[in-house]
């Protein structure tokens, strides 16, 4: 997966961000990684305003039943090959709406997702982090080994390195 990443996204990713019923605080947060003090830009990660001109999706919140189709369509409007990203505890797997007559559940249960940042609400460095590590430009902190080590169960395993 990351020999694919490299070959496609060389210099600079294109981002656009996308709010699927959330509460506002991963949106809060993804703003804030992309002010200056971050800087971002160094990495070569630019915010656009459609998704036409998107090389990723910024996904956050638990998709409700209303915005489903909608994000089927934002979906089908980013240019191949793209990048979707699941932010925050809501879009990873629906938050506290988990189980909501309304909520459909994260953004994977809608579109397909590569890459997931977890927390309620994750910070601007870890958002970083995350999308860094996507782009091949930081190693992961975590190695399948350490994993093993600590007692994680294989199929979690399995399911971590997959994206490697």
């Amino acid at each position: 997966m990351s020999s694919i990443l490299k070959k496609c996204f060389k210099k600079s990713i294109w981002v656009y961000h996308a709010n699927a019923s959330a509460c506002n605080g991963c949106d809060i947060e993804i703003i804030d990684a992309l002010t200056p003090f971050y800087d971002v830009e160094r990495f070569g990660i630019k915010l656009v305003g459609s998704p036409r001109h998107a090389d990723a999706l910024l996904v956050t919140g638990a998709v409700s039943r209303q915005v489903c189709p909608r994000l089927k369509t934002l979906y089908e409007s980013v240019p191949n090959p793209k990048l979707v990203f699941a932010i925050g505890s809501c879009a990873t797997g629906g938050g506290i709406w988990f189980d909501s007559y309304n909520v459909v559940g994260g953004v994977d249960k809608v579109i397909p997702v590569n890459f997931y940042i977890p927390g309620c609400p994750p910070r601007p460095e870890a958002i970083l982090f995350g999308v860094a590590v996507a782009l091949g430009l930081v190693d992961k902190k975590v190695a399948a080994e350490y994993l093993k080590e600590k007692g994680f169960s294989e199929l979690i395993v399995e399911q971590i390195t997959a994206n490697e």
